[in-house]
Order: structure tokens, then C-alpha cells, then sequence
């Protein structure tokens, strides 16, 4: 049972009710996992670099991280594509028990936490993001990784394959 204490949040435990990356629920399913995402680089690199403890060290070993401050290098398009924490929070899109949002959610749900209603909602938003992949294969040639770098660099921020 992991115990939280970082940054953003201290003392909050839970429980795993499945195995890691296993027993997802049936319309949830992501095409990167956490691990995949740090290493091609998310949220310019600034994501999850006090809270290491929390998951498997090996999601870290080759992730592209910025310990002082966001540095939009460190995405795998290079470019600036995250909206603030304060923005996320006005715009009612942090739920707790996950005070880093979307992704703080995934990495939790595949290590095997499981919380019906919160699992789904952020299933219900990660569907609705699928809107952008279909607008990149609609809009870009094949394998153009620079047509709508920005949406790319958002999928692989929801667990999207932006390369095709």
C-alpha cells in the first residue's frame, strides 16, 4: 500500500485492486504506458520529479526530466503544450484524490488503483480526447511529425500513439 508524501500531497495511501497494467477497464485502453510517456517526454518534464518514491524507479531511468522548472525541450516535439496546474484547477479538471490531474490518475490506475467513480470519469475525458488523433490523421500526411506538433505532443500527454 503506497503511502503519498511529496510535493502536493502527504499522507494519502491506497490500495492496488489489480495487477500493474492489467484489468483496465474495457474501453480504457491507452496506447502508452506511464513509463513510455516519461521517456518521450510529457508536460515538459516537470511531472512527477518529486514523486519518485510513489512508482517503480524504472519509469524513470531513461524519462526526460526537468527538476528545476518545465523546460518545453524535454517534450518529444520540444515544443510548450501544457496549460498551468492553476489553470487545470479553475477549469474543474483536478479531481481528488489526484491533485496533479490526468496523468497523476493513469499512473495510479496502472499500478492497479482502482476508485469507480473518479476511474470513471477520467476514462470518460481520455475517450474524449480522442477527437485530437483522429484530427491529426485527418489533417497531416503520413508520418508528417511536424504537421499539428502540438495536438502530437497532447496525445502522447493522454497516452495516444502520435506517430502514424
Amino acid at each position: 500500500m503506497p503511502e503519498v508524501y511529496d510535493k502536493m500531497q502527504r499522507g494519502y495511501s491506497y490500495e492496488y485492486m489489480a495487477k500493474p497494467g492489467q484489468d483496465f477497464a474495457k474501453d480504457f485502453t491507452p496506447e502508452l504506458t506511464p513509463k513510455e510517456m516519461l521517456v518521450l517526454g510529457v508536460f515538459e518534464g516537470h511531472y512527477l520529479t518529486d514523486c519518485r518514491q510513489e512508482f517503480p524507479q524504472d519509469w524513470f531511468e531513461n524519462a526526460r526530466l526537468s527538476e528545476d522548472k518545465p523546460c518545453a525541450s524535454c517534450n518529444c516535439f520540444q515544443i510548450k503544450s501544457r496549460m498551468s496546474l492553476q489553470e487545470w484547477q479553475q477549469r474543474g479538471w483536478i479531481l481528488e484524490p489526484d491533485p496533479r490531474g490526468w496523468f497523476q490518475w493513469y499512473c495510479r490506475y496502472y499500478m492497479g488503483r482502482r476508485l469507480d467513480k473518479i476511474d470513471s470519469i477520467q476514462i470518460k475525458r481520455w475517450k474524449a480526447f480522442k477527437r485530437h488523433k483522429a484530427q491529426v490523421y485527418i489533417n497531416c500526411a503520413p508520418y508528417d511529425l511536424n504537421c499539428r506538433i502540438k495536438q502530437r505532443q497532447a496525445l502522447v500527454q493522454w497516452a495516444y500513439n502520435p506517430f502514424f
